[in-house]
């Protein structure tokens, strides 16, 4: 039964995390008001990946929290399979002719008894047949638990039953800050005058440190540009997300293909007005790596492309829960957003409510960096 509170809750950040705090919020009675600076979804979450999983080597606090958040994925996925924006058809990765590091990986994966196979190119189609097996080296991994989310479509699912809770949305408020009275936080200050709260969210993305930073806590900020590319629509048949030396796709809602990596970094510029500039001639080249690991002759054109910030705490761990140095404020500052959206809004609504530490987020206090 949720619980019942006269709570007063500013959540400001309007991404994934932002969104899905604030409804877990409104479940448990508290009057929320969801505030971005922008319009929702516009900052990192319109440009994720998104790719679902805890593949690799992190803490086992980390990988606990991404493994119950996948678990919340399925949950949605089983009460309604027919999305075309949450899938889980599986993750196959590899890298560049290191058979030891494959080896080691896999090794690792199945110790915590995370679900990993090692495949070769005779028998890559069991993970998918759309993938062509003259681009693999001779092993890769198959995560078969792995899956996907668009999470402009995912934000737009969780901000309708947000306002149909009753929680209020302020976009384009322009820059914010927090505001404290006798070092509690008591609301935001925003260009369009100010909120007052009995707790603030912040969920900025990459900007949570600068916000956080008047408040005297200094969280190390890692976060890198990034760009996502989205292809023209075509007959695209692969289900599986790929994460390959020179390229990662996945599938996206009308049968389009999402493309990210990092080796183009050193090539985006910052522009004066703070926008970013890439030539066109290397995101061509990302869609001509990608179309190299599908099978057939067409390559993939692009449609469109964004660039901005990927949010990364600089440790690599998220940064999740109240500030000790300000009672009242709590922070979601995290890498992989996609995959914690809906349990670490579960999670922090419910300790923001019921004023208890939840053991899950205990690892990721920002006052680990002091």
């Amino acid at each position: 039964m949720a619980v019942k509170t006269e709570m007063k809750v500013v959540v400001l950040g309007g991404g994934v995390i932002g969104v899905s705090t604030a409804l877990e919020l409104t479940k448990r009675g508290a009057a929320v008001t969801l505030v971005t600076e922008a319009a929702l979804c516009s900052g990192a979450s319109g440009r994720s990946l998104s790719w679902l999983n805890s593949a690799g080597e992190r803490s086992r606090p980390y990988h606990a929290l991404r493994m119950a958040g996948i678990d919340r994925y399925r949950t949605l996925f089983a009460q309604q399979p027919t999305l075309d924006w949450l899938r889980f058809d599986g993750g196959v990765c590899w890298f560049s002719n290191d058979a030891a590091g494959t080896q080691a990986r896999h090794a690792y994966e199945k110790a915590h008894g995370y679900d990993s196979q090692l495949i070769t190119p005779d028998n890559v189609a069991q993970a998918d047949a759309t993938i062509d097996p003259d681009a693999l080296p001779s092993q890769a991994i198959f995560n078969p638990g792995e899956g996907w989310v668009s999470l402009p479509h995912l934000s737009e699912y969780l901000v309708n039953q947000f306002r149909a809770r009753g929680g209020e949305v302020i976009e384009h408020a322009g820059k914010a800050s927090v505001i404290t009275d006798q070092g509690r936080a008591c609301g935001i200050r925003s260009e369009l005058g100010e909120l007052q709260a009995d707790a603030v969210v912040v969920a900025c993305g990459p900007w949570t440190p600068d916000v956080i930073a008047p408040l005297g806590v200094t969280i190390p900020n890692g976060s890198p540009v990034s760009m996502l590319v989205i292809t023209e629509p075509g007959k695209h048949e692969l289900k599986a997300v790929l994460n390959t030396p020179r390229a990662a796709i996945r599938p996206n809602p009308g049968n389009r293909y999402a493309l990210d990596h990092d080796w183009y970094e050193a090539d985006i510029q910052k522009l004066a007005g703070g926008d970013y500039h890439i030539d066109k001639q290397v995101v061509a080249k990302l869609a001509e790596e990608a179309s190299q690991l599908l099978r057939g002759d067409e390559p993939l054109s692009v449609q469109s492309w964004k660039i901005g910030l990927k949010p990364i705490p600089g440790d690599g761990d998220p940064v999740l829960g109240q500030l000790q140095k300000v009672p009242g404020c709590y922070v979601a500052f995290t890498h992989s957003g996609a995959t914690l959206a809906l349990i670490v809004g579960e999670l922090l609504a419910e300790e923001i409510v019921s004023g208890e530490k939840h053991p899950m987020l205990a690892s990721f206090g920002a006052e680990r960096f002091s």
